[in-house]
């Protein structure tokens, strides 16, 4: 049984919903954490909707925040429970995105997907084991999760822009190329890549700005 994903949004700004960028957040963080990106994002995404769940479960380690999954290295969890955990995360953003697409009478290809960190691990599992690809991903400061079965387990390909921090001490830039690796052996064509110069873990205005230009390139109809 899925559980449902309580999310904030943003409308549109000329009110006419023709795509959605749907927000995934980091671990111990929250919805709201990442639907601030809206107001520089918007102005030249008017007809696109935001919208940013948060995580299904409570964070240990951050009592106001939710996790998508339980970290081992982080809360001592088991690797059995970040495994079960994950699985069910991915039925749960399933169902999200599904609901949203009905609700809001949009195509897959009519939505991307941008993730921080946690989120970013969930978008590049999540979409491309999609029926159908989405407009992109836009993935910052995460890493994909067990690459060397991406290749068997695809599904669907679509565009994806990773992005990372030169400065991380959370999770190692290098997690971008082994990334980019990886979905370009599994057969994505369009792999974009940036890396913001001095920039720990977080988002710096020169990687928000490659990840507007994707974004226009891909739903700004």
């Amino acid at each position: 049984m899925t559980r449902v994903l309580q999310a904030g949004r943003r409308a549109p700004q000329s009110g006419s919903t023709r795509s959605a960028v749907v927000f995934l957040h980091g671990y111990g963080a929250n919805g709201a954490d990442l639907l601030s990106l809206a107001d520089p994002l918007a102005e030249h995404l008017p007809d696109t909707l935001f919208v940013a769940p948060d995580a299904p479960e409570s964070c240990a380690g951050a009592p106001f925040g939710f996790q998508w999954f339980p970290i081992p290295w982080i809360d001592g969890s088991s690797q059995e429970a970040a495994a079960s955990g994950m699985a069910a995360a991915m039925q749960d953003l399933n169902a999200f995105l599904d609901a949203l697409m009905v609700d809001e009478d949009l195509l897959p290809e009519q939505v991307a997907l941008f993730g921080f960190s946690q989120g970013t691990m969930m978008s590049l599992h999540v979409a491309p084991r999609r029926e159908d690809p989405l407009a992109g991903i836009v993935a910052f400061s995460g890493r994909l999760l067990e690459p060397d079965l991406l290749k068997d387990e695809v599904v669907s390909r679509m565009p994806v822009l990773l992005v990372h921090g030169d400065q991380d001490d959370v999770v190692p830039v290098q997690s971008l190329p082994e990334a980019a690796e990886a979905l370009q052996d599994a057969g994505f064509t369009e792999v974009f890549a940036h890396v913001q110069k001095g920039t720990a873990h977080g988002i710096a205005p020169d990687g928000l700005g490659v990840a507007l230009a994707f974004l226009r390139d891909k739903v700004g109809f």
